[in-house]
């Protein structure tokens, strides 16, 4: 019984998050309130106290969720060799990652200035340079392009998802392609090309 209980909150916790999301990317994180998210829910704004307090606990909440995936990652990848096959399988697993993200990356996009203030936006800072750091070789004497092509490739992701977002085309297929070029840019960083 305590079970369904758990799921149920789980359930409105999710929805307020997408909701919340949803209005913050459509018009702003600074316009939006928690009134109008309440509403958008068709809930009271004390449901909506229940589960989060402002709406800096509601985007925190977000980030946690979606960046948990990305966190697992880097603790995996900084247990890994610095092979080529290793720094494929991250931009592979990390490309896997950005589909469940996309909402969150479009916030982000929309609301850079609101990021740069918000401890959210500096903690994903720090994941984006985590996993450079295990993209790029140890050894300081690498040379300049190497590390651009290396930064190069998360970039391309990003960058990829937000411009073939609206572009003709199966999802999937824009994600391979976005992949490979990133893949492409790691490849000849490794090689030294």
């Amino acid at each position: 019984m305590g079970t369904g209980k758990q799921q149920r909150r789980g359930n409105t916790r999710q929805r307020i998050q997408d909701v919340a999301l949803e209005l913050f990317a459509e018009q702003g994180y600074e316009k939006t309130s928690l009134r109008e998210i309440a509403e958008r829910l068709e809930v009271t704004k004390a449901a909506l106290y229940y589960h989060f307090k402002t709406k800096e606990d509601i985007l925190t909440s977000i980030f946690e969720d979606i960046t948990r995936p990305i966190d697992e990652l880097i603790v995996w990848g900084k247990e890994q060799p610095r092979t080529l096959g290793t720094k494929r399988e991250i931009l592979t697993r990390y490309s896997e990652i950005l589909v469940g993200a996309a909402p969150l990356f479009r916030f982000m996009q929309e609301n850079q200035a609101t990021m740069r203030d918000l401890k959210t936006g500096e903690s994903f800072k720090d994941r984006m340079f985590a996993l450079l750091d295990i993209l790029k070789d140890d050894d300081p004497a690498t040379p300049m392009t190497a590390q651009v092509r290396c930064f190069s490739a998360l970039f391309t992701m990003h960058g990829g998802m937000f411009v073939l977002r609206d572009a003709e085309g199966d999802p999937e297929e824009k994600r391979k392609a976005i992949l490979e070029v990133a893949i492409d840019l790691v490849t000849q960083a490794h090689h030294g090309t």
